[in-house]
């Protein structure tokens, strides 16, 4: 009699639909505040070889009050990024860097564990792209679920002169028309000019700049990866060379790269130009 009973019971529990959250390792939507964006429209993707060697505090975002982070600390290499991320407590035990979903399937394969030791707990992953948002999981030690998270590194809060690429796309705050604007020209060997004040011409709140050379030996530049070639009329016509590029920002330095053909072989100098708009004159000539 009593067998019969014990199995009625677990024949019962074997009918029986368990909810999948009981049993997952996945956090699910109504287990999690809901998440904030991070970023901006105005970002532009900074990838590993567009900021130069060195350890730098950056600003991070996080789409989750609960997955809170003190310090962010950027390590740059050879063209590498890294950080190591101060957690604001030590609720987590682990992350991944992809969805929750993923980790719970990964078998411990790409967990990233904190450091050892006492104190705050600290994380070291490896960096992607500043300024883009990357999944993130992480493992609630009380939980014993993976949440998901997303963090961006704020490229702007670096310093200028560590960017080889402007990180976003400042408000232009001169109304449509042209313009004389008086630029300063940093980098190379300093035997490079510009002519100064550039043209700039605004329209829609996007402004282009008029970069005149001392000599008429670059044959292109770029800004943003983006290549912008040689005003090649001006140069047939004995002049130097000239080109017309976007400008990201005013009054902060803007990183653009020239290449020259002057010696042996081709080569792409780093330069930073600085518009200022204090200086911006209005005029009625056409270019």
């Amino acid at each position: 009699m009593r067998k019969s009973i014990f199995l009625a019971i677990i024949l019962q529990f074997s009918t029986f639909h368990f909810p999948l959250s009981v049993f997952s390792q996945v956090a699910s939507s109504s287990e999690m505040l809901a998440p904030s964006k991070v970023g901006t429209e105005d970002m532009l993707p900074v990838l590993s070889g567009d900021v130069l060697d060195g350890d730098y505090e950056v600003e991070l975002e996080s789409s989750s009050s609960m997955f809170r982070i003190e310090k962010a600390v950027l390590h740059v290499k050879d063209g590498v990024m890294s950080a190591s991320l101060t957690m604001g407590g030590k609720g987590y035990s682990k992350l991944f860097l992809g969805s929750a979903e993923a980790a719970s399937e990964s078998n411990g394969r790409g967990e990233i564990l904190p450091n050892d030791g006492e104190g705050a707990v600290i994380f070291e992953i490896p960096v992607s792209a500043l300024n883009s948002s990357i999944d993130c999981a992480a493992f609630s030690k009380k939980k014993a679920k993976w949440y998901d998270r997303q963090i961006l590194f704020d490229a702007s809060s670096l310093p200028e002169e560590k960017l080889l690429v402007s990180p976003k796309i400042e408000k232009i705050n001169l109304k449509d028309g042209r313009y004389f604007v008086e630029a300063a020209l940093a980098g190379g060997s300093g035997k490079a000019k510009i002519t100064s004040p550039v043209k700039v011409s605004v329209k829609d709140g996007k402004a282009f700049a008029v970069i005149e050379w001392s000599s008429p030996n670059f044959d292109y530049m770029k800004v943003n990866h983006e290549r912008y070639d040689v005003d090649t009329k001006i140069l047939d016509k004995g002049g130097n060379s000239t080109f017309t590029i976007p400008v990201y920002a005013f009054d902060k330095k803007v990183p653009v790269i020239a290449d020259t053909v002057a010696m042996s072989k081709a080569h792409e100098i780093q330069y930073w130009i600085q518009f200022d708009s204090k200086s911006a004159k209005k005029t009625r000539k056409k270019w």
